[in-house]
């Protein structure tokens, strides 16, 4: 998991298929695109954008991906993620081949970290997160999931 501010990218370490990728999300105009999903680079680098509200983590399942990196960039709102290091998803559900995605219950020697607008997160395949929680209160959020396959980068 990587973590940073989408004005600094280059503080943050990130290979520069990802910087590339965010920079091409931003000058898509993602901050003012309605919910739904666009293609950046084909089905090797697409965004999800989306808008919702806050769930207590109790209410949540993590996920977790084999061939797609999540670079999640929070646009409006704050919110809670839970995430743990690969290998450490719980009670997991099958896997959904087609949608590249593990539902699992709980997260081992789980950590968490607060996202507010301008800030991204990085999940590499195998890393559980549970994204969207509530800091206190529930609140909408608009956030841009970036995906990226790992062949692109790994």
């Amino acid at each position: 998991m990587i973590v940073g501010d989408i004005k600094q990218l280059q503080a943050a370490g990130l290979p520069a298929a990802f910087c590339q990728a965010i920079d091409q999300a931003l000058s898509a105009g993602i901050a003012n695109l309605e919910p739904g999903s666009y293609p950046l680079q084909g089905e090797r680098v697409f965004v999800n954008v989306m808008a919702f509200a806050t769930q207590r983590a109790e209410e949540k399942r993590a996920e977790l991906h084999r061939s797609y990196i999540d670079i999640q960039i929070l646009l409006e709102g704050e919110e809670q993620i839970y995430y743990g290091l690969a290998g450490s998803a719980r009670e997991c559900d099958a896997w959904h081949e087609e949608e590249d995605y593990q539902l699992c219950q709980r997260i081992e020697n789980e950590q968490s970290l607060t996202l507010t607008p301008g800030m991204f997160a990085v999940f590499m395949p195998g890393e559980p997160h549970k994204p969207g929680c509530t800091l206190t209160r529930s609140g909408t959020i608009k956030k841009a999931v970036i995906k990226v396959h790992r062949s692109v980068v790994l």
